[in-house]
């Protein structure tokens, strides 16, 4: 009896050190290794800007080798904030999801009969389509069914730019209210990337298939394009073997529609000189 009665504590002490051994060495393996990145301003990449006759910046942070290298082409710029436009669909979409405002990637949104100025508005909606085709009408309705209060608060909790939803709920992204910088840009979709967003796995899985755009024998490509009618973004990572590559551009549009295409050809030029990107195929 008296071996039983100190026998018994012990086994249970020993099971819980062991159950709290396992808990800690989970939460090391599952929590990535912080590395201050090296900084590389690249004043050289101007002539990708130059040759393109846009202004902007450009930043990168090349996670396959550690410590990481972050590369800059106009540092102030790229910690100066600007409207998130369409980029804004990324923590969007987890917002709508979280509360439970579309159930998944095939809730179909029927067209209100509106004609918009890009076609592929024009026509009934999925969340896939509407981040393809960065349907503006998708995201105002469902703004209004997120609310101006849960809006807000979902900006504090994942701390996205200047945090601010003040304003008309349909428009707070799209008329200067919200804005972010470049730098930011970068800091959130590594949170997305490692799936340590305050929302469930599955939604920031199924985010992130939703902005896949593009992939090869050994990378894959995922982007959102953003405009506000005077600043164009295009923001992501590629994916590669080694680790991710995310990065961030934002450029002055003074032609407009004319400049769009400019985001991404300057961007993937650049991945393509820091080998994140293949070499573009020879005509």
């Amino acid at each position: 009896m008296n071996r039983l009665r100190w026998t018994q504590p012990l086994r249970i002490s020993l099971l819980a050190l062991s159950l709290c051994s396992s808990v800690v060495t989970l939460a090391a393996i599952q929590t990535p290794i912080q590395n201050t990145p090296t900084v590389q301003v690249k004043p050289a990449w101007a002539d990708f800007f130059a040759a393109a006759q846009v202004d902007g910046t450009i930043i990168i942070l090349d996670q396959r080798s550690q410590p990481a290298t972050q590369f800059v082409y106009q540092p102030a710029r790229a910690a100066t904030r600007y409207s998130p436009a369409s980029t804004f669909k990324i923590p969007h979409t987890l917002f709508a999801l979280d509360a439970g405002v579309v159930r998944d990637a095939q809730q179909v949104f029927k067209w209100d009969g509106v004609p918009r100025s890009f076609a592929g508005h024009n026509q009934d909606q999925t969340l896939q389509t509407a981040m393809r085709n960065s349907t503006v009408w998708v995201y105002e309705h469902l703004a209004k069914q997120i609310g101006a209060a849960r809006e807000q608060q979902y900006l504090q909790r994942i701390r996205y730019g200047n945090q601010n939803a003040s304003g008309a709920v349909d428009q707070f992204w799209l008329n200067d209210t919200l804005q972010i910088s470049a730098q930011e840009q970068v800091l959130f979709l590594q949170q997305l990337h490692r799936e340590q967003l305050p929302f469930s796995v599955e939604h920031q899985r199924l985010v992130k298939q939703l902005i896949r755009v593009d992939s090869g024998q050994d990378w894959s490509l995922y982007a959102k394009t953003g405009w506000s009618g005077s600043i164009g973004w295009w923001v992501g990572w590629v994916q590669r073997p080694t680790g991710a590559v995310f990065f961030a551009l934002n450029i002055d549009t003074p032609k407009r529609l004319a400049d769009l295409p400019k985001r991404e050809s300057i961007t993937r030029a650049i991945l393509r000189e820091i080998a994140a990107l293949p070499a573009a195929p020879k005509p």
